[in-house]
């Protein structure tokens, strides 16, 4: 077995020669969404033609299931295998970390972006029904199956059946933890026991949706979807049902499972070699490592800490270990849940290897390999360093489980250093690669793809949108930890002779901070393109009336704030601040009657598209603070600015009161409602949209009174407009107007709530519909001769009511070449078209 220890303790010696980088890579490289469609064709010959391909039998196979007679067979000759562990040089475990604050202790406030985010996902978990999450482990070990199973990737004939369900084990158990909701407690506890149910049923510790027999594939290196993929998301959220939701049942089934794995795995490199096992992992298995690190952080049991060596892999971070940025073209969510194990080999094994290893992966993909989001990958793999322009003809940018990965790999990194730069990647990834992921309040309706190029939609890519009940992607699993774990970062303590307190995001939440012994809440005030300052205040309550210990506060000062204009007070006192990019800290006994206030500038600016080649120097996003702001387009992105422009001159901001200047107006005609929408600089009317769509956008006007435009007095009631001359500016296209001018007046067909559009320059005629004639919209004038009069009444009379598309707080004008754009953060696009880089020249 010495060959073992010299691979697991080596990790550069494979993969690191010429040519060798990516041969325990998946080859092909192939998606998850390539394995979900090969599974689902009804082309038997294509699917036969993949799956039996020389590729996947490198080398002539026989059964590798592990038997019960092997098992006896075997039973004696652990001390080996075990006693590996005694021979392997550790290290002492790092100190100085900071140290995670629990989510029991952490609650959002319900009226934030983050706050209603969550109370999205939980509407979500709670909805889905457990027997029917386990209808597939039922099947495969023989129980009732009551219910019928869900769609997606949960049909039981996907092969990677089981994921979801390891998945919501971790996000119920995190949102938990987030909010105390007894109705989730209750549903989680339920899964957990049925669970221990099936794996009892089975007795080997096995615990799957899908039988072994898809191990003995794995192991024979033959045509299979990922099983340890599968297993990893089962055993992680066991792990978190424990350590979160304080289940002690949950502990006895990872473990037990750990146990089967253990032999199945030792049994593949007794009979072949290590060399055969490296071979399996070309074949995703998720997260492995990261959860056999964590368990043995619990145990103690030195088998686990060589099954996570085992799971580790060498080629790919071997790679990183000798810092080559060579990871294009691998695929991107097989590899970042393996840098994240290896963060947790430094965090138990003390070895400063896997510290720089983490420290250079992220360096390398941020830099060379990230969207303006902070996600990356394209048709889930990693393009070549910057030369990111190329992955904008495509729709399947950002998968989302990378960005929920690689917030994982950063808040590591900042847990090590206090280094800013991964507190900002962790605010930019979370607020426009996770929060934008989200439809609205819709729940259980999120996003595989996150699309990046001009005129993209998030509802067009290869899945769009997702549904409650038959989607069930990797990437709706990732989503619903993702919005269960929104306040697990706010936080950290250092410990120490007194309490000091990290504070790295401004979301508006309570802590209660225990080793101070104060209830703490940090109040945001929700930011707007008016108020170009982000503004938090802090206050304190003493949990115990008497405490004599001082506790310090650190405040995160963003690198893309400016000092000038920042202030911080206490009470009535301001205090220092530091440049950007450090933190603030201040060390007091603090009291209910203290107030800490910070404000910090929220300045524009552009950001460069990864790519270096002189001709896309051009092609850039524009960002508010954290915020991508994204422009409403269908392709245009072309910006012109004068030479040394300011950005403000280019880029202004609407008014919040605009809102109450936006108007859909609606007919109703045979039972139906209809709204008048500018489509393609002309009018016509579309049968009333849902919100959030294309058609809602392009169905809602700003009314413009053009009296009143000069004047400091803005019309925001329809009240207002009535006899005055306007223009209906199309929603999507500031600085525009849709015809002539109008004279909003009373409804021709003379009910109380309707108006009419009369041209200015041709009095007596009016934007009439022809709904009732089946023509066209079109402005026509009224004649005495009609032969029907109520009828052009009624086609030239509409309901206004308010807008079916509003202002974000934060929206911006720029000025294009062509046009103006809308600019509005991206998390809050639904449907609509929009761009998020431009080609911006002086």
């Amino acid at each position: 077995m010495g060959f073992v220890l010299v691979l697991v303790s080596m990790v550069l010696v494979l993969g690191c020669g010429d040519g060798e980088g990516k041969e325990c890579t998946n080859q092909p490289t192939q998606s998850h969404t390539f394995r979900y469609h090969l599974l689902t064709s009804k082309n038997q010959t294509r699917k036969q033609e993949v799956m039996s391909h020389s590729r996947y039998h490198l080398t002539p196979i026989r059964n590798m299931s592990l038997n019960e007679e092997q098992e006896e067979e075997e039973e004696g000759q652990d001390d080996d295998w075990t006693m590996l562990y005694g021979r392997m040089k550790m290290k002492k475990e790092p100190e100085g970390l900071l140290k995670e604050v629990s989510l029991h202790d952490v609650r959002l406030h319900g009226g934030s972006i983050h706050g209603q985010a969550q109370n999205t996902n939980l509407k979500y978990l709670l909805m889905l029904d457990v027997d029917r999450l386990i209808w597939s482990f039922r099947k495969t070990c023989g129980l009732p199956t009551p219910g019928t199973p869900y769609g997606g990737w949960e049909d039981p004939t996907i092969e990677v059946r089981g994921h979801f369900v390891g998945h919501y084990l971790s996000a119920s158990a995190l949102m938990w933890a987030s909010t105390h909701n007894e109705e989730l407690k209750k549903k989680m506890s339920a899964l957990v026991a049925n669970l221990s149910i099936c794996q009892q049923k089975i007795g080997t510790g096995y615990l799957s949706a899908f039988p072994s027999e898809f191990f003995d594939r794995f192991e024979a290196i033959q045509y299979v979807w990922a099983p340890y993929y599968t297993i990893h998301k089962i055993m992680a959220g066991l792990l978190d049902q424990h350590s979160i939701a304080e289940n002690p049942q949950a502990l006895k089934m990872v473990t037990w499972m750990v146990d089967y794995f253990y032999k199945r795995v030792r049994n593949v490199i007794r009979k072949y070699s290590i060399d055969w096992h490296y071979q399996t992992l070309n074949e995703e298995t998720g997260g492995m490592n990261d959860v056999l690190y964590r368990l043995y952080s619990i145990t103690g049991d030195p088998k686990h800490l060589l099954l996570a060596h085992l799971f580790d892999k060498p080629c790919f971070l071997g790679l990183l270990a000798v810092k080559a940025n060579d990871i294009a073209q691998f695929h991107a969510n097989t590899h970042i849940p393996v840098v994240v194990g290896s963060q947790m080999r430094y965090e138990v094994t003390g070895d400063p290897l896997y510290k720089e290893i983490g420290t250079f992966f992220m360096d390398i993909v941020n830099s060379s390999h990230s969207y303006a989001t902070g996600g990356t990958s394209v048709n889930e793999l990693w393009s070549d360093p910057n030369r990111m322009i190329e992955t904008l003809k495509e729709t399947n940018n950002e998968e989302s489980c990378t960005t929920y990965n690689m917030l994982k790999v950063s808040r590591n990194l900042f847990r090590w250093t206090k280094e800013i730069s991964y507190a900002d990647y962790y605010e930019r990834a979370l607020t426009n690669g996770v929060l934008s992921i989200q439809r609205g309040t819709e729940p259980g309706v999120m996003l595989y793809y996150l699309p990046q190029g001009p005129g993209a939609s998030k509802a067009i890519s290869k899945f769009g949108w997702g549904t409650q009940f038959n989607s069930f992607w990797c990437c709706y699993g990732t989503g619903i930890e993702s919005f269960s774990k929104l306040g697990d970062s706010i936080y950290f303590e250092e410990e120490g002779k007194n309490p000091s307190l990290y504070i790295i995001q401004y979301i508006s939440s309570s802590l209660n901070w225990k080793s101070a012994q104060i209830m703490l809440n940090q109040t945001v005030v929700p930011p707007s393109s008016m108020d170009s300052f982000l503004r938090i205040s802090l206050t304190f309550s003493p949990t115990k009336k008497t405490s004599s210990t001082s506790s310090t506060l650190n405040l995160r000062l963003p690198t893309w704030t400016h000092i000038h204009g920042a202030k911080l007070t206490l009470n009535s006192d301001t205090l220092p601040l530091p440049s950007p990019g450090n933190f603030v800290s201040i060390t007091r006994k603090w009291s209910g009657s203290d107030k800490l206030t910070l404000q910090f500038p929220i300045p524009l600016r552009t950001e460069a598209i990864k790519d270096d080649r002189p001709e896309y120097a051009s092609i850039r996003a524009i960002l508010y603070g954290p915020y991508l702001l994204a422009g409403h387009s269908t392709a245009d992105w072309d910006i012109k600015t004068a030479s040394n422009a300011s950005i403000t001159d280019w880029i202004t901001p609407i008014p919040a009161i605009y809102n109450t200047q936006l108007f859909s107006f609606y007919q109703h005609f045979s039972g139906s409602s209809f709204i008048l929408t500018s489509l393609k600089n002309s009018l016509t009317m579309k049968k009333s949209p849902k919100p959030g769509t294309s058609l809602a956008l392009h169905a809602t006007f700003r009314i413009i009174n053009i009296q009143a435009k000069h004047s400091s007095r803005i019309s925001t009631t329809l009240r207002d407009f009535i006899g005055k001359s306007v223009m209906l500016e199309p929603f999507d296209l500031p600085g525009t107007q849709v015809g002539s001018v109008f004279v909003l007046v009373s409804g021709l067909d003379g009910r109380n709530e309707s108006i009419s559009l009369e041209s200015k320059s041709h009095k007596g005629c009016f934007v009439h519909s022809g709904m009732s004639s089946g023509k066209e919209v079109k402005i026509r004038c009224k004649s005495n001769s009609d032969a029907d009069a109520s009828s052009f009444n009624k086609d030239a009379s509409f309901i206004a009511r308010r807008g079916l598309r509003k202002y974000d707080p934060i929206s911006f004008v720029a000025k294009g070449a062509n046009r103006n754009f809308l600019l509005e953060p991206l998390l809050a696009f639904r449907d609509e078209h929009y761009t998020v880089y431009f080609n911006i020249q002086e």
